[in-house]
C-alpha cells in the first residue's frame, strides 16, 4: 500500500507546477507589436537576443548623432560664429538635462511600459536632429559661405569688399551690415538640452528593461555586445560627418577654395536629415517590444522574489538618505566614482575638441580630421572593450588585479599625453608670424578686415592682404588673385620683382607629425578602452544589491555635474585664451580664425595629463580597499531552481520512506 504524499511534499509540487505553467490568458503587455503591425509571426521576434541587438543599434544610432554633432562642431563655429567657450555651453544642454530629468523618468516611467518609453525617448532624440537643421533653414549658408563661390563672384560687384582688404590708410569702420545673432545659438542649446531628455529614457530604461528579461548568467555578455555596438555609433557619426563636409555647404554652387583652406565650410546640416529619419524608424521598432518579455514572464511566475523586488522599488525619501550615508562611507565607492571623475575630467576635450585639435594643430581638412577621430581612434577603443570583457571572462581575475589594471590605464594615458606635447608641426607653430600686431600694418588699419589669408612669396601665410600691406591687386589667368606692393612681405627671397602675394594660405605640410599623432591617439584609444569594463565591475560589486541602481544613478548624477558639465567649459575657455585672430566685427569677437597653437598643445595637455595622474592615485586605493571585494559570484545563478531542487528532494526522502 502506497504511502500518500506529506503536506510540505504537496505544498512544494503544487508550487513548482504553478511556476512551470504560464498563464493561459495573454494580454497586450506580453504581446509583440501595436495597432495593425501584430500578429503571431512578430511573437517570435520578442526574445532576448533581438533586443539586446536592437538596444544596441539604437544606443548606437543615438552616439551617432552625438559624434555627428561634434564633428561638425568647427565648421558651426565658422559659420555662425561662436567662440570655442559657447560651442562647449551648447554642447553640454544634454548633461543639464539629463542631470534634471535622470531620478525623475526613471522613477515615473520605469513603472510603465518602457520599450514605448524608450521609442518615445528616441522620438525626441529624433527631434532634436530636426532642430539642429532649423538654423541652417532658416539662416541659409551665411554670406562668408556664399562670397567663396564662384556664383557669388559672377552676380555681385566685389570690388567694394575687395578694396577692404587692401591696405587703406584712413581708418577702416566695423561693416554694420555684420551681425551675429544669438537666436542660432539659443536653438542648438535647446536642441541639445531636448536631445538630453531621450538619451535619459533610453539609457536609463534600455540597460534596466535589459537586465530584468534576461537571466543572470547571460547579462554579462548581451551587456558587453550592446556596448560593443553602442561604440560603433561614434566611429559611424564622425565618418558621416566627414563625408558631409566634404560637399561644400551649398553643394550647388562651385567654391573658389580648396577643402584644406581654413575657410572651407562643409554641408554640416546633411547628416541631421539621414539621422533624423534613422531613428524615426529605429524609435517604431522598440516600440513594438512588448513590456515583458516571455522568457522573462515565465522566470518572474516561478520566482519567489517578487515581492521583495517590488518593496525594493518603494524606497521613501528617508531610505534614499539612508542610501546616500551608506555610499558614503564605502571607500571603494567612493574612490572608484572620484578615479571617474578625475579621469574624464581630463579626457573631455579630446572627445569634444579633437577634430578641431587635429585641424588647428596639423592643417588638416575638416572632413579628414572627423575621419581620424571616429574610424581610427573610435575603433581602437571598440576592439579595447571587446578585448578586456574577453580577459575579464576567461581568467575571472580578482577585484584588486582590476584596480591595479584601472591604475596602469591611468599612467599610460599620462604618458601619451605627454607625448602628444611633442608631437607639433613647424609649420603650424610658425603660424604665429600672422599675428596682427605688428609695426608694419600699423598704418593699414586692418582691424575690421575679414580673415581672407594670402600666400607671400617669403612663404609665409597673412592674415588678409592689409596685414601684409597690400596696396594692389590684379588676376592672374587662372582666375587667382595676386597682389602686389606688399610691404610687409620680406624681400629677402625676391629680388628685381614686385613683393607679390597669392590668395589662400601657404601650403604647409604636416603630414609626418600628423600620422605619429594618430597612431599615439588609437593606441591611447585602445589602452583607455580596456579599463571600462573593470571599472563597471567594480562599481557594481562594491555595493549591495538593493543600492546598485541607485549607486549608478547617483555617481552618474555626480560625474555629470562635476565632470561633463563644468570640463567642456573650462577647456573651451582656456581654448579660446589662446585664439590671435578673432572673426571681429561690430557686435562680438565671433569664432577664431588662428591660434597660438603651440601654447595650445602644451597646455591642454599637460592640465589633462595633471587630471588623469590625480587619478590613478584614487585608483590605487581602490585596490587597498579591495581587498575582499568578490566579482564573480556563481552562487546567484542557483536562486531560480532552489524550490525544484528542494521539491525534487522531498520526493526522494517521501519515496524512501
Amino acid at each position: 500500500m502506497s504511502k500518500e504524499p506529506s503536506e510540505d511534499t504537496k505544498f512544494l509540487n503544487e508550487k513548482c507546477e504553478k511556476q512551470k505553467q504560464p498563464e493561459l490568458e495573454e494580454d497586450a503587455d506580453h504581446l509583440c507589436g501595436f495597432w495593425l503591425f501584430k500578429g503571431p509571426r512578430l511573437q517570435r521576434f520578442a526574445s532576448e537576443k533581438i533586443y539586446v541587438v536592437l538596444y544596441g543599434i539604437t544606443g548606437c544610432l543615438i552616439a551617432m548623432a552625438f559624434a555627428y554633432f561634434n564633428g561638425t562642431l568647427t565648421t558651426l563655429e565658422k559659420r555662425f560664429r561662436i567662440p570655442s567657450k559657447t560651442s562647449a555651453i551648447i554642447s553640454t544642454g544634454n548633461d543639464i538635462s539629463t542631470t534634471l530629468s535622470a531620478g525623475f523618468l526613471g522613477y515615473y516611467a520605469g513603472r510603465g511600459h518602457r520599450p514605448r518609453w524608450i521609442a518615445f525617448g528616441q522620438g525626441i532624440v529624433a527631434l532634436f536632429c530636426l532642430m539642429m537643421i532649423l538654423p541652417h533653414v532658416l539662416y541659409g549658408p551665411g554670406k562668408d559661405g556664399l562670397k567663396l563661390t564662384r556664383e557669388y563672384v559672377e552676380m555681385e560687384n566685389v570690388t567694394e569688399a575687395e578694396n577692404r582688404k587692401l591696405c587703406n590708410k584712413h581708418e577702416d569702420e566695423c561693416l554694420g551690415n555684420v551681425v551675429v545673432s544669438w537666436a542660432p545659438i539659443i536653438c542648438l542649446f535647446i536642441a541639445q538640452f531636448i536631445g538630453g531628455i531621450g538619451c535619459s529614457l533610453f539609457f536609463t530604461l534600455g540597460l534596466t528593461y535589459m537586465d530584468d528579461n534576461t537571466t543572470r548568467s547571460k547579462t554579462p555578455a548581451l551587456l558587453s555586445w550592446s556596448a560593443f555596438l553602442r561604440m560603433l555609433g561614434p566611429a559611424a557619426g564622425f565618418y558621416l560627418s566627414s563625408l558631409c563636409l566634404d560637399f561644400y555647404i551649398r553643394p550647388d554652387l562651385h567654391p573658389l577654395i580648396q577643402k584644406e583652406d581654413p575657410r572651407w565650410l562643409g554641408a554640416w546640416w546633411l547628416g541631421w536629415i539621414v539621422l533624423f529619419f534613422i531613428l524615426l524608424i529605429s524609435a517604431v521598432v522598440i516600440y513594438m517590444f512588448p513590456k515583458e518579455l516571455p522568457s522573462a514572464r515565465e522566470r518572474r511566475l516561478k520566482s519567489t522574489e517578487t515581492n521583495k523586488v517590488q518593496s525594493l522599488a518603494e524606497l521613501s525619501f528617508q531610505d534614499m538618505l539612508i542610501c546616500i550615508k551608506r555610499l558614503l562611507r564605502n571607500k571603494v565607492y567612493v574612490y572608484n566614482n572620484i578615479a571617474s571623475l578625475l579621469y574624464f575630467f581630463g579626457y573631455m576635450p579630446y572627445w569634444m575638441f579633437m577634430p578641431k585639435y587635429i585641424e588647428t594643430q596639423y592643417k588638416q581638412s575638416a572632413s579628414k580630421a572627423t575621419m581620424a577621430t571616429g574610424t581610427f581612434g573610435l575603433g581602437f577603443s571598440a576592439a579595447g572593450v571587446l578585448l578586456s570583457g574577453f580577459v575579464i571572462s576567461r581568467y575571472k581575475p580578482s577585484a584588486r588585479a582590476m584596480a591595479a589594471w584601472n591604475g596602469i590605464v591611468d599612467l599610460l594615458t599620462v604618458a601619451g599625453l605627454i607625448g602628444y606635447v611633442f608631437i607639433g608641426c613647424d609649420g603650424s607653430d610658425s603660424a604665429t608670424a600672422m599675428s596682427p600686431y605688428n609695426a608694419c600694418s600699423s598704418a593699414c588699419h586692418c582691424e575690421y578686415v575679414p580673415f581672407a589669408p594670402i600666400c607671400g612669396a617669403d612663404n609665409v601665410t597673412y592674415i588678409s592682404p592689409c596685414h601684409a600691406g597690400c596696396s594692389s591687386k590684379q588676376q592672374n589667368e587662372l582666375g587667382i588673385m595676386e597682389y602686389s606692393d606688399c610691404k610687409c612681405i620680406s624681400n629677402s627671397t625676391v629680388v628685381s620683382q614686385p613683393l607679390i602675394a597669392k590668395e589662400g594660405p601657404c601650403p604647409v605640410d604636416c603630414s609626418q607629425p600628423f600620422y605619429t599623432f594618430i597612431a599615439v591617439m588609437c593606441f591611447l584609444k585602445f589602452v583607455g578602452s580596456s579599463g571600462r569594463t573593470s571599472n563597471v565591475l567594480l562599481a557594481l560589486r562594491c555595493v549591495a544589491d538593493e543600492d546598485k541602481s541607485f549607486a549608478l544613478g547617483f555617481g552618474n548624477m555626480v560625474l555629470s555635474l562635476l565632470c561633463f558639465i563644468p570640463s567642456p567649459n573650462f577647456f573651451g575657455w582656456l581654448i579660446d585664451s589662446f585664439c590671435l585672430v578673432w572673426g571681429k566685427d561690430c557686435s562680438s569677437k565671433g569664432n577664431c580664425w588662428l591660434y597660438d597653437t603651440k601654447s595650445w598643445r602644451y597646455s591642454m595637455n599637460l592640465i589633462s595629463a595633471s587630471c588623469i595622474f590625480c587619478a590613478s592615485f584614487w585608483n590605487f586605493g581602490v585596490w587597498y580597499h579591495a581587498k575582499h571585494l568578490k566579482i564573480f559570484d556563481e552562487e546567484a545563478e542557483q536562486k531560480p531552481r532552489e524550490l525544484e531542487v528542494l521539491a525534487t528532494a522531498a520526493q526522494k526522502k517521501e519515496a524512501s520512506q
